[in-house]
């Protein structure tokens, strides 16, 4: 692919639009034999991933296509002026995909290519027909980009790095084989939210999509809450309510309720329960599927100081608080823009650095 910086970004910027046309119901006649890609993949993916349900896949392709705004893409490849100014050679990237929540590579697999390297991607069995689909996409506009995007199905070999995405256990598998390679890995992370107690009634709606979207699967889904001693558990569960009868239909959620529901009615441990989702009292900061951890606190500071010593185990943090470092807003947990890395490893300058 010997495109310039200005034509890949105008090559995404075209992708981001049919993805969010797509998403968004707002077809245009002169994009069709794309979105007939997509009318294609997105039922298989369905099949292939019984967590991948329609309305979360296009939830994710409108996030994709909301993060490759030109402008967007603009300011963010201009943080990296040596881009533009330099040539540099081709390296093949292997990438180890998961496929717990819809293309949760999509970053990656844009970063190796517009940095003009090429994808040598192996797919999650659970996530396999949405990156073909994107790639198809992209192919269809510019077939000169086919000699960079390879997708195995079998062990990666022969490339120059490596991305490796995974849980905790397959992290010290992926340290083992690949960690002689120039690499990323990374490992089980968490996402919470610190509640003051001054949130509105819109604040708690918007963080039911930081918990709930992908069924909360997610590194960047809330799996536990902060909160003061005095809160309101009637006024969160009032404001999450309206994901009730979309959960309750779901029997893989479900299932994962009734099982963690039944483990604490036997051991007799304390828990609320609202019918679609369990709430306990935990220290840990990652919790299972259809159960959300809380903890109280006293001292936002202290809580600040906890966070800056685990930042290795938080993905991100929700909060209105400005006590708390970085925190991003309500609702805008599985929205990331396309300058926020994953695990804070800047992606481009790992590339860069390769050369």
């Amino acid at each position: 692919m010997n495109l310039s910086i200005s034509e890949k970004i105008d090559l995404f910027a075209a992708l981001g639009k049919v993805l969010r046309t797509y998403s968004e119901n707002t077809r245009e006649a002169k994009l069709e034999a794309y979105y007939r890609i997509l009318d294609n993949k997105l039922p298989l993916a369905e099949e292939q991933n019984p967590w991948f349900t329609r309305k979360n896949i296009l939830h994710a392709l409108q996030n994709m296509g909301i993060a490759l705004e030109k402008s967007k893409i603009e300011y963010w490849i201009s943080q990296y002026p040596t881009l533009k100014e330099k040539k540099y050679n081709p390296l093949k990237i292997g990438v180890v995909n998961a496929g717990n929540i819809p293309f949760v590579g999509f970053h990656d697999f844009i970063t190796i290519l517009i940095t003009g390297n090429l994808y040598y991607g192996k797919l999650s069995s659970k996530d396999k027909e949405l990156p073909k689909a994107i790639r198809d996409i992209l192919l269809k506009m510019e077939p000169s980009m086919n000699d960079n995007i390879i997708f195995e199905n079998h062990i990666l070999k022969n490339f120059d790095a490596i991305i490796a995405t995974g849980s905790d256990n397959t992290s010290r598998y992926f340290e083992y084989y690949f960690g002689k390679y120039p690499h990323i890995i990374r490992k089980n992370r968490s996402s919470a939210a610190i509640l003051t107690g001054d949130e509105t009634d819109e604040d708690l709606r918007k963080m039911a999509d930081d918990i709930f979207l992908y069924f909360g699967l997610g590194c960047r889904n809330i799996s536990k809450i902060y909160i003061p001693q005095e809160f309101s558990f009637n006024r969160l569960f009032e404001n999450i309510s309206h994901y009730e009868e979309a959960l309750k239909q779901h029997n893989k959620y479900m299932n994962n309720y009734e099982y963690n529901r039944i483990i604490y009615l036997m051991n007799q441990t304390p828990h609320l329960d609202n019918g679609f989702l369990l709430l306990k009292e935990d220290k840990a900061l990652s919790s299972p599927v259809g159960t959300l951890f809380y903890e109280k606190y006293t001292d936002l500071k202290k809580l600040d100081d906890y966070f800056s010593l685990h930042k290795d185990n938080i993905q991100c943090l929700i909060s209105k608080s400005e006590q708390i470092y970085d925190a991003i807003d309500f609702g805008k947990a599985q929205i990331p823009e396309l300058w926020e890395y994953a695990d804070n490893v800047d992606t481009i300058k790992f590339l860069s650095s390769l050369q």
